[in-house]
């Protein structure tokens, strides 16, 4: 099974959101995970309302550290838009990583985390219908 891991640097705003609707769009074709180099416990209260409005429950994801075997493991690893912090974000360090430099959805009001959300679903979608190709 093709298995995509997404990474951000708390892994409780953009990862858990492209994790969520990836898994739902691939309906167990595939399967996403999500991690990040400095996780929090809980997603964002904004990213929650947000996916809730799909009917996405995200509220019991809990932040994943970034693991060596986690980014050897995916077929495709994605980063939501940490490729300028090295620091912060080791896995671009690695081969073939994709950044989609997408904006930290934390704090910002509901409209902006919709736009953020809604960019998110478009590309999930893509990579999604990729699959079958």
């Amino acid at each position: 099974m093709k298995r995509v891991l997404f990474v951000c640097v708390h892994n409780a705003g953009r990862s858990v959101m492209a994790e969520a609707m990836f898994n739902e769009l691939a309906d167990g074709r595939a399967e996403a995970v999500s991690a990040g180099t400095e996780p929090q416990g809980a997603p964002h209260p904004e990213v929650v309302d947000a996916m809730r409005e799909l009917g996405i429950d995200v509220s019991s994801h809990l932040g994943l550290m970034l693991t060596d075997d986690m980014v050897a493991s995916a077929d495709r690893v994605i980063t939501m838009g940490c490729a300028v912090d090295e620091a912060a974000c080791p896995a671009i360090l690695y081969a073939d990583v994709e950044d989609w430099g997408l904006p930290d959805p934390k704090g910002q009001p509901p409209e902006r985390v919709r736009e953020i959300r809604d960019e998110i679903a478009r590309r999930v979608a893509d990579l999604v219908r990729a699959l079958d190709d």
